[in-house]
């Protein structure tokens, strides 16, 4: 078998895939070169450089196995790779600890100015006063996302005692007391922490997460730090916030757009800025080709990979079946988890009608990753859902019967948070996903993607005109409105479909409209 690697792997990991295999080392190939010899090989390992498109998987006739040296796998086809039954591999555990240890180092180096003294001291001036600092002991350190990462953030912390608050609602309370963390709302973290670290992924739902409206609820002795993604925290606020003296300084690791050379971020002394570093450590490129090199091995031998990215066990019979399904569960995840609020505990799935006699195992990955889409870099799979759900402290239930009252098949998520339950149900209708019940709402909701609007309120006359003037004078068009309720005049579900956001004025003007109990929106 011949494997083809298009950039830099660690010694290690090539060492163990020229045990088994002949490999080609090929850097820096042009899209064009790549499509012209893929056909040769069996397998192919790149890191974030190497795009693999659907032209490139389709014309590797003989391709098994892509291996992605690191975390994300934004530059490969997903869809294609799982349709042409080519497993998807990456190594997610392997950085952890780098990026932890940056994230301390960059704290360290925010609090005693040490890359600007260092500067200062090459250039030939000794200037002691310039470059006072602050200790880090009793401070209180703000994680947003307490994953895997953000928890080694705050193992640490401990150890140089801090005093470590964390927002996540998803992770259970018992995991954060077990880890001596106290889980707190956004907006409370915002205003007592002396420092804010970011450990999320880059959502829809976390672009921006860190704006200027945040920014203003900040001590003016704050410091930030991100070693996550670039474009969580805004970076014309952040560098607005810094000039203006509302937040004393920042340390900042990824970058909206790399290479960021020309980022607005440079332009202040005050904030401390590396090239995207956080896995750059000798031990952690070592770690990463060798989880690579070791499932790229497993898969080509016929054995299962510890870390496979998309859903390479499903037998091809019932693969058309369950993938409509699958969307429905991922949708449902998403759903629950913009809907519930509080600290997440347990997960009930519940499976009825026909799809209850075939493997749920997908199904279960599918809704469990939709949940945690927002808090987590880590793809969910059959492989690794029950894990990943116990990482973070949480109780997975899952419930089957082959009748189904209502439908032919049926999905319910259901959720259960320090604040109460939410529940989520879907079908496929009509070669489509719908949502057909929300806590005790029975609706039929087609979703097509976009902002959605739920509201809880009384069932009276000129209330629904009274939301739609709300979000007129916002020019929000409303493209789909679904209502339901239990019985005349009394609680009622209203929910639209939005072509633009609802700002968080605007929900509040809605919230303030008699008899709107809660007002929730929603990005599918």
């Amino acid at each position: 078998m011949k494997i083809l690697i298009t950039e830099p792997l660690a010694e290690e990991g090539i060492n163990i895939l020229s045990a088994h295999a002949e490999v080609d080392i090929r850097l820096g190939l042009k899209p064009e070169e790549l499509l012209n010899i893929i056909g040769d090989y069996e397998a192919l390992v790149v890191r974030s450089e190497t795009r693999v498109t659907a032209e490139v998987i389709e014309a590797g006739e003989r391709l098994q196995a892509i291996g992605r040296a690191g975390v994300g796998v934004d530059n490969i086809d997903l869809d294609v790779a799982t349709s042409r039954g080519v497993v998807v591999v990456n190594a997610p555990e392997s950085n952890i600890l780098s990026a932890a240890e940056h994230t301390i180092a960059l704290m360290m180096a925010l609090a005693r100015n040490v890359p600007q003294a260092h500067a200062h001291l090459k250039s030939g001036k000794w200037e002691r006063k310039r470059f006072m600092g602050v200790e880090v002991r009793n401070k209180k350190l703000g994680i947003i996302g307490l994953g895997r990462v953000g928890s080694e953030v705050a193992k640490r912390a401990k150890g140089m005692e801090m005093h470590p608050v964390a927002y996540d609602p998803m992770v259970s309370l018992d995991y954060a007391r077990i880890l001596g963390v106290e889980l707190v709302s956004l907006e409370r973290l915002l205003e007592e922490s002396d420092f804010i670290t970011v450990h999320i992924p880059l959502a829809e739902s976390t672009r921006g997460l860190i704006g200027a409206d945040e920014l203003r609820l900040v001590k003016p002795a704050v410091r930030l730090i991100n070693t996550a993604r670039g474009g969580i925290i805004d970076e014309e606020a952040l560098f607005e916030a810094i000039e203006e003296g509302r937040v004393a300084g920042a340390a900042i690791d990824v970058f909206t757009k790399e290479p960021a050379t020309q980022s607005i971020l440079l332009k202040s002394d005050k904030i401390v800025v590396t090239p995207h570093l956080g896995a750059s450590t000798l031990e952690a490129q070592a770690g990463v080709a060798v989880d690579i090199a070791e499932q790229v091995t497993d898969i080509l031998q016929g054995r299962p990979a510890k870390y496979a990215v998309n859903m390479p066990l499903i037998s091809a019979e019932i693969l058309p079946f369950l993938t409509p399904f699958m969307n429905v569960a991922s949708l449902l995840g998403r759903l629950v988890a913009q809907l519930a609020e509080g600290q997440l505990s347990t997960i009930t799935i519940k499976y009825e009608g026909e799809i209850a006699d075939h493997g749920t195992d997908a199904l279960k990955a599918a809704v469990i990753g939709g949940l945690l889409e927002s808090t987590t870099d880590e793809r969910v799979n059959l492989v690794n859902a029950n894990v990943v759900a116990q990482r973070r402290g949480l109780k997975v239930i899952e419930q089957r019967s082959t009748a189904c009252e209502n439908y032919g098949n049926l999905i319910t998520a259901e959720v259960t948070t320090s604040a109460g339950t939410v529940i989520a149900s879907g079908t496929i209708l009509r070669g489509e996903p719908h949502i057909v019940r929300v806590n005790e709402y029975w609706v039929d909701i087609v979703s097509t993607g976009g902002y959605w609007l739920f509201s809880d309120h009384l069932d009276r006359p000129g209330l629904i005109g009274a939301v739609g003037t709300v979000t007129g004078e916002a020019d929000i068009n409303i493209s789909s409105m679904h209502v339901a309720r239990q019985e005349p005049r009394g609680r009622a579900l209203m929910v639209l479909a939005l072509d633009e956001p609802v700002s968080e004025q605007q929900r509040q003007r809605l919230l303030a409209v008699p008899d709107v109990y809660t007002v929730k929106v929603v990005k599918l």
